[in-house]
């Protein structure tokens, strides 16, 4: 049995107080408050609620930690510190329409000493089922106390792909049908289902093989990322770098299925 860090014991009692009132929320998300923060970019009272009680509960654990938070931003702390990078309701438009699939992400940014930053601790956390996904670095990746393997299919033919959507002033239309077209034909399926946070923990778990997204932020991957990597897969940016975060795309899959889904991406971009 997997024994948590004194930290992943606080990442996860945080997740477990938010988590039920989400559940709750989403039981009675008619009666939600919701704002437009942007084109089909929603907030709830359920996002701000969970953002809060994760804060409060990371802040008292951690009160010299900075935050970066997809509602409140980033709050400084001692530079000379780790900090957490939080999304506390990521898949808020499956919430709102009563689709049961989103998580709570949070993860740990160290900065090491040549300046580089790097995850060292991550977990996603789905409300509804339940389910912790968590990693530590160079402790391998879990869910609940089962070990966490990225799939070992080699063949895209037998392959399941996840990705994410362009829609509304998000995402690049054309570049994303390019990738589609080149991808969809060699594939068994592609699946869209709305949190980047759980397709990754999902790469992880094997249950996917492998996921492309773009334009994404930060907090929408970086637990997602240390997942994967811990179970054994691999993850780079649409050119095969590590820049993922900058460039906002995110490729992830196991060694075989990562070199043959980059062949395809690079031909797609040319």
């Amino acid at each position: 049995m997997p024994s948590h860090s004194g930290l992943m014991t606080i990442i996860d009692r945080a997740v477990r107080k938010a988590g039920p009132r989400l559940r709750r929320d989403f039981n009675e998300v008619q009666q939600l408050q919701v704002s437009r923060k942007g084109p089909a970019d929603f907030v709830s009272i359920a996002d701000q609620r969970a953002e809060q009680t994760i804060y409060e509960e990371l802040s008292r654990a951690r009160p010299d930690w900075g935050f970066l938070m997809e509602e409140r931003g980033e709050v400084a702390g001692d530079p000379n510190k780790p900090r957490f990078i939080v999304d506390p309701l990521d898949g808020t438009t499956n919430f709102l329409h009563g689709i049961p699939h989103f998580s709570i992400s949070i993860a740990v940014e160290e900065t090491l000493p040549n300046g580089k930053r790097e995850i060292t601790s991550a977990m996603v956390y789905q409300p509804i089922t339940d389910e912790a996904f968590w990693a530590e670095k160079g402790r391998g990746a879990w869910v609940q106390e089962q070990r966490l393997r990225v799939s070992a299919r080699r063949d895209l033919a037998d392959s399941l792909i996840a990705t994410g959507i362009p829609f509304l002033g998000h995402g690049n239309f054309t570049e994303w049908s390019r990738i589609f077209g080149a991808i969809a034909p060699e594939v068994a399926g592609i699946r869209r289902m709305g949190s980047a946070a759980l397709d990754l923990a999902w790469v992880a778990a094997g249950r996917y093989d492998g996921y492309w997204e773009s334009g994404l932020k930060p907090w929408d991957v970086a637990a997602g990322l240390l997942l994967v990597k811990e179970a054994g897969g691999f993850v780079s940016d649409f050119r095969g770098s590590d820049q993922m975060v900058q460039r906002s795309e995110i490729l992830a899959a196991n060694d075989a299925l990562q070199s043959r889904l980059h062949k395809l991406l690079a031909n797609a971009l040319r």
